[in-house]
């Protein structure tokens, strides 16, 4: 790696994932106390079983920022007491790396905040992490289905002090808003079903948070990548804007009406001028795809060296064959 893509030891970079594993007993019954507590149904949109299944996706994920993204400094696991139980596997497979695994309690970063603990909602965790005690003031943040296949540098996320923005402008999700104001009129005043709740749209909760810093007629849409940040960013953002951050917060679960941090920060990040905006160099497996699209997707991300980072989303959903495919896939892609 070139000494140019070595962040200077005054400039880090670190990486921060958020994880959490479903199976847990103790996780599965705390959640469904709070949203008894709450008058929510199991078929809440935010508190569907999917959103908190795990299937390993997190020791692929770390494994790859180990071997594509040496750079990085640490890696930070965000939990709700868990430990993915992976500082042995780093240590051995990478012990020039021995110690920079660090696990962090959702107690740390909303320190201040208790009153809004304990929370399912990936959403409102985010909106928190650059709150992590000791954390670089250039991050990486990471889903943990999200996967480097390829080389990456320091200038593939950060120019200078300045995020590289990866997306696209979008027009309004006019659509989108329309068919989820008829579902809501269906369901709810024709069917009577008052405790339908909308599936959250990631386009408009992205258009309403740019709408929030005056991006109304159109968006800088991001996709399930890789998101380079500024701390300072989300630090003056907040302090200019403390109720948007408790408003922000406040929503145990998932929920249509809350704004999405990453957008509210990508906005303003073009707000204070930055233009290093990108397209997306990702490639993209859904459960729903057939197993011909699937394997054609894996061959193109293999052949095609644009393709640096995969997201896998709900791996959990496919057939166990096709899941031995996949991860026999990434095995192959991380050496």
């Amino acid at each position: 790696m070139s000494e140019k893509s070595n962040p200077a030891p005054d400039r880090p970079i670190d990486a921060v994932i958020l994880w959490v594993d479903g199976s847990d007993e103790k996780l599965a019954e705390k959640r469904n106390r709070y949203l008894a507590l709450e008058n929510k149904s199991s078929s809440h949109p935010g508190s569907l079983p999917l959103r908190f299944a795990s299937s390993d996706e997190i020791s692929y994920c770390i494994r790859s920022i180990l071997k594509y993204a040496g750079f990085i400094r640490n890696i930070y696991v965000v939990t709700d007491e868990q430990d993915p139980d992976l500082h042995e596997m780093v240590k051995t497979r990478f012990p020039e790396k021995a110690g920079s695994l660090k696990i962090v309690d959702h107690k740390e970063i909303f320190r201040g905040y208790e009153q809004y603990l304990p929370t399912f909602n990936s959403s409102s965790i985010h909106t928190m992490m650059w709150r992590i005690e000791g954390l670089a003031e250039r991050f990486v943040y990471f889903n943990d289905d999200l996967i480097l296949i390829r080389e990456h540098h320091e200038e593939d996320f950060f120019n200078g002090d300045r995020p590289v923005l990866r997306g696209k402008w979008l027009l309004p999700p006019y659509r989108r808003i329309l068919g989820t104001w008829l579902k809501i009129l269906i369901n709810r005043h024709i069917k009577k079903n008052l405790d339908y709740v909308p599936k959250v749209s990631f386009y408009i909760r992205q258009w309403r948070s740019g709408s929030q810093l005056g991006f109304r007629w159109r968006y800088f849409f991001h996709d399930h990548s890789a998101h380079p940040f500024s701390r300072e960013t989300f630090s003056e953002f907040f302090a200019a804007n403390p109720g948007l951050l408790e408003k922000t917060i406040s929503y145990r679960f998932r929920d249509p009406d809350q704004l999405l941090t990453s957008s509210l920060i990508y906005h303003r990040e073009i707000r204070k001028g930055n233009r290093n905006l990108e397209k997306l160099r990702m490639g993209y497996f859904h459960p729903y795809y057939r197993e011909k699209t699937m394997d054609q997707r894996m061959e193109k991300c293999s052949s095609d060296s644009r393709y640096k980072s995969v997201c896998i989303q709900n791996i959990e959903m496919l057939g166990a064959a096709q899941r031995k495919k996949i991860f026999g896939w990434l095995d192959a892609m991380l050496g």
